[in-house]
């Protein structure tokens, strides 16, 4: 078995967690190819039997690795997206931040998964991505994310006029500071808190949702995600800020812009007990009533 490894950055005072986790890799005999950025923060610190070897970018993971292990919080897990792309490469969030909604799994947990890896006693979950296409490039050649594409005004401008369609038909025009489509998986993440609902993983749906809209009747709508949303933005200010999960970008407010489903998805591993409705209860509380 092969896996490979990436993180941003773990705090020295996790050191002897991760190192438990390399420990226990070589134990099984997994081969390991380590993220080089993350390996150079981690050389000096850690020890290794033998040094693994180490990847740069997408181009270096191929067919051969059989999953993906991320460790930090759910930012982290995110960027594995820009690295898995289609390849189909299994991804296991292993949580070394605060939340820990995708990479759900406690870094002690960390045995317990490797045997799952190793048995295949785990469930693939398939989560469906959000694509933007523009008439400029933008964010290379990785117009995709996990989470929502939100269209936002820079820091210190007035507030936007975002006139939405769905498949060319007129939908709304919102007055805010920014819209958010969120996959059914981003559902949880910054649309919920701009007010926007809870959507199942498999639902099939995308979320649009307004950030701090000007009318007191204007509210999130769930449309099926074979539609395609697009945008044309106006503003007292040229610029505006375009947003792909935590990578975003600065364009001309004349920029033609829509999003779509993405043709492939990514596979994200759980273990059997780990469930969609117990992380919405162990992790936003969700239901949690004190008076009983």
């Amino acid at each position: 078995m092969k896996v490979a490894i990436y993180s941003r950055i773990i705090d020295s005072d996790q050191h002897p967690a991760v190192q438990q986790l390399f420990d226990e890799l070589s134990k099984k005999n997994i081969e390991m190819v380590v993220s080089h950025s993350f390996f150079e923060t981690i050389r000096h610190s850690l020890r290794f039997s033998k040094e693994p070897a180490v990847f740069h970018d997408s181009a270096n993971l191929d067919n051969s690795t059989d999953f993906l292990i991320s460790l930090g919080g759910d930012g982290t897990l995110l960027d594995t997206v820009t690295l898995v792309k289609d390849k189909n490469i299994p991804v296991l969030g292993i949580n070394f931040g605060r939340l820990g909604f995708l990479a759900s799994m406690g870094h002690e947990e960390f045995q317990t998964a490797i045997q799952a890896l190793i048995n295949r006693t785990y469930v693939i979950d398939k989560r469906s991505l959000i694509h933007l296409d523009a008439n400029k490039v933008l964010f290379n050649d990785m117009p995709y994310g996990l989470n929502e594409f939100a269209i936002h005004k820079t820091d210190t401008s007035p507030m936007i006029k975002i006139h939405t369609y769905l498949n060319g038909e007129f939908l709304n025009t919102y007055w805010a500071d920014g819209v958010i489509v969120a996959t059914p998986t981003g559902s949880t993440g910054y649309s919920l808190s701009c007010g926007g609902p809870i959507i199942f993983p498999d639902s099939g749906s995308f979320v649009i949702t307004p950030v701090a809209p000007h009318n007191l009747n204007v509210r999130s709508i769930v449309v099926p995600d074979n539609n395609i949303i697009s945008f044309e933005v106006e503003g007292r200010t040229e610029n505006f800020i375009c947003a792909l999960d935590s990578r975003k970008e600065i364009v001309d407010k004349k920029i033609q812009l829509a999003v779509r489903r993405e043709a492939f998805t990514i596979s994200l591993v759980r273990l059997n007990e780990n469930n969609f409705l117990q992380t919405l209860r162990s992790k936003l509380s969700w239901g949690l009533d004190t008076r009983n």
